[in-house]
C-alpha cells in the first residue's frame, strides 16, 4: 500500500519540469503544501511587491492543481514545524522539496530533517537552476568565485536536461489537511492600491510565465543590444517568473536555443542566476556583509543624518533631477521591475553620487522588486558597489546623463517622468543643463562632477 507524499513548495510554483512533484506522484497520493513563513527568514521576509506576486502565483497554482485532481494546502508560521506536523498527522512516508540555497532555507531543511525523524524521509531534488549550486568547481575541486570561468565551466555541461511534462493526474489523499484561506493572508495592498500598474503589467503563474517565454523567443537574438536600451521592449522580463519557479531555467534554455540561433548573451544572463546562488552558498551573509573587507571602513554618509535620509527618500521616489535615474525608480515603484541597464545606473547613483551604503539600496529593492531574489539582488548590488568578490571597480562611476543619451532613453523617460514628456532629444536627458527644466521637476540633487569627486575622495580613504 502506497503512503502519502508531502510536496513542500517554496519558490518552485509550477507543475511542469517539477522534479519534486514528479517523484511524489510516482510514490503515492500527494499533499502539496505552501507555508507562508515570516519567522524563518527573520529580517528577510518577503517585501510588498513579492507578496503581491505570491498571492497571484499561489492562486494560479491552486487552479492548476485542481485541474489535475489535487489542491494546494496553505498554512502560515514556521515552515519546518508545520511541514513536519502535516507529514506526521497524514502518515506520510516522505516530504519532497526542491533544494533552496538561501541560508535560512538551508537551516530549515536541516531542522525539518530532525523533526521528521526516522519515520519520514526528506527527499531534496534539484530543479530551480541549470546545475546544482556547488557542483560546478575548478580542477582542484574549489567553487568558482569569478563569473567568467564559472560561465565557461557551466556552459560546457549544457544543454540541461529535457524538461519533463506536467503529470496527467496527481493522486489525492483520502482526507485533506485543514488549509488557510489565501485572501486572509493579506498579501495584497489595501488602500491605496499601489499595485494597479502591476496588475496590468504582469500575469503571475505558470501560464503567464510560458506566455513571457513565447513573447521573448523571437527577440532573444537582439538581447545583446536590448539589455542596454530601456526605450525598446527587447528584454525577457522573465526574472519574477524564474524567481518564483513558475518556469524552469531548463525549459527557458531549450526554448531559446531550439532554433539554432546565437542567443549567447541571454544565456549568460540565465547562468548569472546560477552564479549568484553559488556565491551565497560560499558566503551566506552576502546580502549584508561586504565581500571585500576593506570596505568595512568605507566612509559612507551617516544615514542617521536627516540630510542623508532626505537624499535617500528623493532617490526612492524618483526625484533626483537625473531623468534616467528618476524614470527607473518610478518604473520600479509602479511595476515591481526595472530595466537591466537602468538598474545599474540607479544603483550606481545611490552608491557613488549620493555616497549611501549599498545595503540601503539593496533593502529598498528587496521590498519593491517582484523578482527580489536574495542571491541575485545581493550579488548585483555588491557588483555595482565594488565590494563583491567579482565586481566592478568602485572608481568606475557611471555618468547617468551621458548613459541616458548613449542608450537612447528618451522615450523611456517620457513614459515614466511625465513632467518631461514634451521635451525632445537631446534636452530630455539633461533638461537643467539646457535650461529646459519644467516647473515641477526637481533640480539635480547633486552635480555629477561634485558627486564623482566626493566618491573618489571617499575611496582614497580606504585605498591604502
Amino acid at each position: 500500500m502506497t503512503k502519502i507524499q508531502i510536496l513542500w513548495l517554496r519558490r518552485d510554483l509550477r507543475l511542469s519540469d517539477q522534479p519534486a512533484l514528479m517523484a511524489a506522484v510516482q510514490a503515492g497520493p500527494v499533499i502539496p503544501v505552501y507555508v507562508l513563513d515570516d519567522e524563518t527568514p527573520k529580517h528577510r521576509k518577503m517585501g510588498g511587491a513579492s507578496r503581491w506576486w505570491l498571492h497571484h502565483s499561489l492562486k494560479a497554482l491552486d487552479a492548476r492543481l485542481r485541474e489535475k485532481g489535487s489542491r494546494l494546502i496553505l498554512r502560515s508560521g514556521n515552515a519546518a514545524n508545520i511541514v513536519a506536523d502535516i507529514a506526521h498527522k497524514a502518515g506520510a512516508s516522505a516530504v519532497h522539496c526542491i533544494r533552496h540555497y538561501e541560508p535560512w532555507w538551508r537551516n530549515a531543511e536541516k531542522e525539518l530533517t530532525v523533526l521528521l525523524g526516522n519515520d519520514v524521509e526528506l527527499v531534496r531534488h534539484d530543479g530551480n537552476y541549470l546545475k546544482r549550486p556547488g557542483s560546478i568547481t575548478t580542477g582542484s575541486g574549489d567553487p568558482y568565485k569569478i563569473y567568467t570561468p564559472f560561465w565557461k565551466a557551466l556552459s560546457a555541461q549544457m544543454p540541461p536536461h529535457e524538461p519533463a511534462p506536467v503529470p496527467q493526474k496527481i493522486p489525492a489523499p483520502d482526507e485533506w489537511p485543514v488549509s488557510h484561506n489565501l485572501d486572509d493572508w493579506g498579501l495584497l495592498p489595501t488602500k491605496p492600491n499601489w499595485a494597479g500598474v502591476m496588475e496590468q503589467e504582469w500575469t503571475p503563474g505558470e501560464v503567464g510565465a510560458r506566455g513571457r517565454v513565447d513573447a521573448f523567443v523571437d527577440k532573444a537574438t537582439q538581447y545583446d543590444e536590448g539589455r542596454n536600451l530601456p526605450s525598446r521592449e527587447l528584454v525577457s522580463r522573465l526574472s519574477p517568473h524564474l524567481h518564483f519557479g513558475e518556469v524552469s531555467p531548463a525549459y527557458v534554455w531549450h526554448r531559446m536555443t531550439g532554433r539554432g540561433r546565437d542567443v549567447t548573451t541571454y544565456l549568460k544572463e540565465l547562468v548569472w542566476r546560477d552564479y549568484a546562488q553559488n556565491v551565497i552558498l560560499q558566503y551566506p551573509e552576502y546580502g549584508g556583509k561586504n565581500a571585500r573587507d576593506k570596505f568595512d571602513d568605507f566612509p559612507w554618509r551617516d544615514f542617521r543624518s536627516s540630510e542623508v535620509r532626505y537624499d535617500f527618500d528623493r532617490w526612492t521616489k524618483g526625484q533626483t533631477g537625473y531623468p534616467i535615474v528618476d524614470a527607473g525608480m518610478r518604473e520600479l515603484w509602479a511595476t515591481g521591475w526595472m530595466h537591466n541597464r537602468v538598474r545599474m545606473i540607479a544603483a550606481s547613483f545611490l552608491i557613488k553620487h549620493l555616497l549611501i551604503d549599498w545595503r540601503k539600496g539593496e533593502e529598498w529593492f528587496w521590498d519593491t522588486l517582484c523578482d527580489a531574489d536574495y542571491a541575485s539582488n545581493s550579488v548585483n548590488w555588491q557588483w555595482v558597489s565594488g565590494t563583491g568578490i567579482d565586481s566592478n571597480m568602485f572608481v568606475r562611476i557611471m555618468a547617468p546623463l551621458s548613459q541616458s543619451e548613449k542608450f537612447d532613453a528618451g522615450d523611456y523617460i517620457r513614459k515614466w517622468v511625465p513632467e518631461l514628456a514634451d521635451l525632445d532629444d537631446p534636452y530630455i536627458h539633461d533638461p537643467e543643463e539646457f535650461g529646459r527644466k519644467p516647473n515641477g521637476y526637481p533640480a539635480k540633487i547633486v552635480g555629477h562632477k561634485q558627486g564623482r569627486e566626493r566618491a573618489l575622495a571617499a575611496y582614497k580613504e580606504i585605498k591604502g
